[in-house]
């Protein structure tokens, strides 16, 4: 039983004459991973009477982030997508497309949308108490789990934790890191600059640097959009490179020349084969990218994301406990990410040829497929043979010898 009547979630943030102690599951952070679980865990019926505390330090009321994501089927946040595109568009020197998916959708959310929408279903469900506040210990204990934080401690029969993982602490000889990072402008110009019906999903047209670097633009209207460069690499630029690529791609877009920036976006996402561990014990379980749900290849998140958060809560539902294999990945498919970063540590410029090739060799929606894990063998097999393969097979004399390779 409760100790004390905890806070609701719309005045967690007041100060509570006490907290309950004891709860069925701590979510720790409240950002995508932890707010996914947390609406999932409200829309299940048989979960009703469990009791959640999210753990998060910060309030959440900035766009601080947009999350990207291509679907052939409804999701639990449609309702909330800033804009999607039915066409996309690829750029390189050798080869230009706009592709026009059969069944998927390019789709944005914006991290501000997100919260709210959120904090707002979940609002007056006295089942769930947000608190303000970092988590300095978080352990598993032979009974469940326990969270030290400056407001005391907590206890819960499971743990979900969705903080950053902390890849410098891991790192290992055998695999491959690297990050995907980028600074993003939104703009506005004075002129019609942008199509508003097709996302520049790569533009590979500029120079490579040995490495992986594209643009990626997102127009909302004709002359408002988010532009973005973008690379992966092992190590982040200064911020004033990102930006002279960024002022360069818009002197040469017609009609971009004057414009003003009303928002800026600055990231990097962790790119790597290292097996990030979907448990910390018995009972504390990983979420999002600290479970790898940042796809190692590409950096896309949100639909996995949302996929773990389902598969997660069906179980507990169904069983009372986490599934023990929580995320459904297949092993093939960890290949050939790791394959991929190989090359991309190597040969970082050859990722613009193999995408090229991709794009030219396959339907839109099999690439989609791929990248989504969701082809079958023959299907991976054509994949593979639409590509050139002597990259893959450096990559794989490298993968057999357990060590990733070096620059060459």
């Amino acid at each position: 039983m409760p100790d004390s009547v905890a806070p609701s979630l719309s005045s967690a943030s007041a100060q509570a004459p006490a907290l309950v102690r004891n709860y069925d599951y701590l979510l720790v952070g409240g950002g995508a991973a932890g707010l996914s679980l947390a609406y999932h865990i409200s829309q299940e019926p048989r979960l009703a009477g469990k009791r959640v505390l999210i753990l998060e330090p910060e309030a959440k009321d900035r766009n601080d982030r947009t999350w990207s994501f291509w679907a052939d089927a409804p999701t639990l946040f449609d309702g909330i997508v800033a804009h999607e595109w039915a066409k996309l568009a690829f750029r390189s020197p050798g080869f230009e497309r706009v592709l026009t998916p059969e069944r998927y959708r390019y789709k944005m959310i914006r991290g501000l949308d997100f919260y709210q929408f959120v904090r707002q279903m979940l609002t007056g469900n006295s089942q769930f108490t947000w608190l303000h506040t970092t988590v300095e210990e978080l352990a598993s204990t032979p009974t469940g789990a326990r969270a030290g934080t400056p407001e005391g401690e907590f206890t819960a029969r499971y743990a979900f934790d969705s903080r950053p993982p902390q890849l410098a602490e891991l790192r290992r000889p055998r695999h491959r890191y690297l990050l995907q990072h980028f600074v993003g402008w939104e703009v506005e110009t004075e002129h019609d600059a942008f199509d508003p019906t097709t996302a520049e999903l790569m533009d590979f047209r500029g120079e490579q640097g040995q490495e992986v670097r594209f643009m990626y633009v997102l127009p909302f209207t004709s002359r408002r959009a988010l532009v973005e460069y973008t690379l992966f690499s092992e190590t982040p630029l200064a911020k004033a490179e990102y930006e002279v690529e960024l002022r360069r791609y818009l002197a040469a877009l017609p009609g971009a020349g004057n414009y003003h920036i009303t928002a800026e976006e600055v990231g990097a996402i962790p790119m790597t084969d290292h097996p990030l561990p979907l448990r910390q014990g018995a009972h504390v379980l990983n979420l999002g990218t600290r479970a790898g749900r940042a796809k190692p290849s590409s950096g896309y998140a949100f639909k996995r994301i949302l996929d773990h958060s389902a598969r997660l809560t069906q179980a507990l539902a169904a069983t009372g406990h986490p599934p023990r294999h929580s995320t459904g990945d297949q092993w093939q498919f960890g290949l050939f990410d790791t394959l991929l970063l190989d090359i991309m540590q190597r040969r970082g410029e050859q990722i613009r040829d193999i995408f090229s090739q991709l794009f030219r060799r396959n339907p839109t929606d099999r690439v989609f497929d791929f990248l989504d894990e969701r082809t079958s063998w023959k299907e991976n097999f054509q994949i593979m043979n639409s590509v050139t393969p002597w990259p893959f097979l450096r990559s794989i004399w490298h993968v057999l010898r357990r060590r990733p390779g070096q620059r060459e």
